[in-house]
């Protein structure tokens, strides 16, 4: 290791910590190199002798807060929650309380000292189904890894509109709108974006798809079916003008103006566990608005 970076060779003895956790503790004196602080960049000469004092610190300033959780799976690494349609993960402008990232520090307080209490993926707020969570800083690394590697399958049922002749890929890169920046869109010098998609079940005017992630841009669904011409229903953003079928009788007018968000749900997660290194996977039953979408719809002549 002699002539290596500091960092670097943390990186290598204590593999369950993140690279910019390390330079942390480095810069900190947590990291101490034969009892000296040193900059994360420092060249080894070989032979000394390290002492990390590995004290996880809070990094957040929220509070918990008493916010019903569907815990579908929890042990000492991780967390599966199924999040309601309506529930904000991070805090923002205009959501600066009553997130999922306040209940999960009211129900795991050791959450404060995990990046981003453990959340290391999102949900729209008006999309359901699961989501993960690391409680320790080693599993909080391994998930990360494994979503930078695309080994998480994350599966979705979402309602589409129009008729979805047959399955495909849109491989098409994504970045923000360059005129409504809370919008994001197709564009060339986007982030690489690829989704999957089958058809589920067919109906007159819509079509039910299942839809596996590679890549997790923000709005990646909603943004790539709107781009194939099949945008979400009930989807404010990306969905256009509200559209009522040609024939349509009294009960699919209802649901389809009562459903006031995108018909997303995320239905499948699967992952390897940090600890025992066995793959996983939990399966979330849609919730009762898109499930009565769904028998309206099959009533339809």
């Amino acid at each position: 290791m002699a002539g290596r970076r500091l960092d670097q060779v943390l990186s290598e003895l204590f593999p369950d910590f993140s690279r910019n956790r390390l330079q942390g503790w480095i810069r900190s004196g947590s990291a101490r190199i034969d009892g000296a602080v040193l900059t994360p960049k420092h060249r080894l000469q070989g032979g000394e002798q390290v002492v990390l004092h590995a004290e996880v610190e809070e990094t957040t300033t929220l509070e918990g807060q008493d916010i019903p959780l569907a815990v579908v799976y929890e042990d000492d690494e991780i967390l599966i929650i199924d999040k309601p349609a309506g529930l904000v993960v991070h805090p923002a402008a205009g959501h600066r309380d009553g997130t999922l990232q306040n209940a999960l520090l009211h129900h795991a307080p050791i959450l404060a000292g995990i990046p981003r209490c453990g959340i290391v993926h999102r949900l729209d707020k008006d999309t359901s189904g699961l989501l993960m969570a690391a409680k320790t800083l080693s599993a909080h690394k391994a998930l990360v890894e494994q979503l930078q590697a695309r080994t998480v399958n994350r599966e979705y049922l979402a309602l589409v509109q129009g008729a979805v002749t047959a399955g495909g890929t849109v491989d098409e890169p994504i970045g923000r709108h360059r005129i409504d920046r809370k919008r994001f869109a197709v564009r060339d010098d986007g982030k690489p974006a690829v989704t999957h998609y089958r058809v589920a079940e067919r109906f007159p005017h819509h079509t039910l798809i299942r839809v596996k992630l590679e890549t997790g841009r923000t709005h990646q669904i909603r943004v790539h079916m709107a781009h194939v011409h099949h945008p979400l229903l009930g989807d404010p953003v990306y969905g256009g003008r509200l559209r009522i079928p040609a024939g349509a009788g009294e009960a699919l007018v209802r649901v389809i103006r009562d459903f006031k968000r995108q018909a997303l749900h995320a239905e499948k997660l699967g992952l390897i566990h940090p600890a025992t290194r066995e793959y996983i996977e939990w399966q979330s039953p849609l919730p009762q608005d898109f499930s009565e979408l769904l028998e309206v719809l099959r009533e339809q002549p």
